[in-house]
């Protein structure tokens, strides 16, 4: 069984944006947590929700947990325990890992939710400073 984990939440809210596959890196995706991926299909980006140009194709109104330390290559289940627990609640989440950790962005309406859930589950949730 997976170990709880300490989840940092990020100030601000954030979009998740999707953009032709070969769209210029974004010079507007800007923020405390960006990332950027591209496929054949298209480019996402998740940012700060205030940096994305109005016509631009995304999702506003996500909050961020930020999965504290790093996370041993090793590990397993860190994300199904985190995930697991939001999907029996019915919360939608985006997931997006890096090389040290993993980060699932919740949306807004579902933030107070969410954080409880986790809680339950056996996480601890640290609040925005």
């Amino acid at each position: 069984m997976p170990q709880s984990r300490t989840l940092q939440a990020l100030p601000g809210l954030y979009a998740v944006c999707r953009l032709p596959p070969d769209a210029p890196w974004p010079i507007w995706a800007k923020g405390d947590f960006v990332t950027i991926s591209r496929t054949a299909d298209e480019l996402s980006v998740v940012c700060a929700a205030e940096c994305v140009p109005a016509e631009v194709r995304c999702e506003r109104g996500w909050r961020c947990l930020r999965v504290a330390g790093a996370i041993d290559f090793n590990a397993i289940g860190v994300l199904s325990s985190l995930t697991g627990p939001l999907a029996e609640a019915s919360i939608s989440v985006f997931a997006v890992s890096t090389f040290d950790t993993d980060y699932l962005l919740v949306k807004e309406q579902s933030w107070k939710s969410a954080c409880q859930v986790l809680r339950r589950a056996g996480h601890q949730v640290e609040s925005v400073s």
